[in-house]
């Protein structure tokens, strides 16, 4: 019997395409084994498990809080972070649907990306900052510790920003302001417009 498995999903750009915002040596570490460390402790724990089979979405929203619902916060939120980049040459701002419900939830997009800066500067730990939809169909900024996710309350998480600090020390040491100020260069807006419900 063909045991069921996640895998590590398949760049749509190259592990040195975002750089200088993002090293290709940032990228290998935090997606080759930062992320892969997850999904293996994902795939090991699901084995046999009531949760085994179910889609990602659902094992983060029902299996209860510990190991299993840690690693698989955490391979949901990498999976949100690093489908969301494309290289500087062709990032272009929101457009559309995205960019009016922007405008309606924050007055406008740079307003937005003042508010994804602040969050993530005054967060303290190990976390992420997302850009979220709620059941009311409001936009919103929120944080959440270690590997939380925004699905186990109910709401759609459209936008990742990966507060640990192996997705930045390398490039940045302590200048997380600049590691946030630069992500917002490599984001392809048309897959986190993508994501809205």
């Amino acid at each position: 019997m063909i045991k069921f498995r996640f895998e590590l999903p398949q760049l749509g750009y190259q592990l040195g395409d975002l750089a200088p915002m993002m090293s290709q040596e940032t990228v290998s570490l935090h997606y080759d084994r930062h992320f892969r460390t997850y999904l293996d402790n994902l795939n090991r724990l699901l084995e046999g498990s009531i949760y085994e089979g179910l889609s990602l979405p659902d094992i983060v929203c029902k299996a209860p809080i510990g190991p299993l619902s840690n690693n698989a916060g955490q391979v949901y939120n990498h999976q949100l972070f690093f489908e969301q980049f494309v290289p500087t040459k062709h990032a272009k701002l929101p457009s559309g649907e995205f960019l009016f419900m922007v405008e309606q939830s924050f007055g406008s997009f740079d307003r937005l990306l003042q508010l994804l800066e602040k969050e993530s500067m005054s967060f303290f730990g190990s976390g992420w900052t997302f850009l979220v939809v709620n059941a009311d169909g409001e936009m919103k900024v929120m944080s959440l510790s270690n590997g939380d996710t925004p699905l186990r309350y109910g709401m759609t998480p459209l936008l990742a920003i990966d507060l640990w600090e192996h997705a930045y020390y390398l490039d940045y040491q302590n200048r997380k302001k600049d590691y946030i100020r630069n992500l917002f260069l490599i984001i392809n807006w048309n897959v986190v417009s993508s994501r809205l419900p």
